[in-house]
């Protein structure tokens, strides 16, 4: 099995255990308030992201969201290229006790899209 297929596998596991919202949704929820976590690497950030997010690589995840997120009743929204290491990002801090996490479905590719919709229409 293939690396991407493991990580496809993990994604697709976590989803049966978390809730993945709609680029609209996320829009909303973090003009509510929430944080945006990106958990691509560091390179990935810089090259584009989401304004107001902060990087929380998926790796350093468990060692530094508390930091970040010291409040596990914070609303936390999740997001990477596609979806999928935001997903288990997603599992993995409700697993460490926060209470109120979500991922962005389509990760940055589909938010990203769903912003040029709105600016067009």
């Amino acid at each position: 099995m293939s690396s991407f297929e493991e990580l496809l596998k993990l994604a697709n596991d976590a989803r049966t255990r978390i809730r993945e919202i709609s680029p609209d949704e996320a829009h909303v929820r973090v003009d509510g308030g929430a944080i945006l976590i990106d958990v691509r690497d560091e390179k990935e950030f810089r090259a584009g992201n989401i304004p107001g997010a902060i990087l929380v690589s998926r790796d350093g995840l468990e060692s530094r969201i508390a930091e970040v997120v010291p409040d596990k009743s914070t609303a936390i929204v999740t997001y990477c290229t596609v979806g999928h290491r935001s997903a288990i990002a997603a599992d993995t801090l409700q697993k460490l006790g926060y209470e109120d996490v979500s991922s962005i479905e389509g990760g940055l590719n589909a938010y990203l899209q769903s912003s040029k919709a709105r600016k067009i229409a």
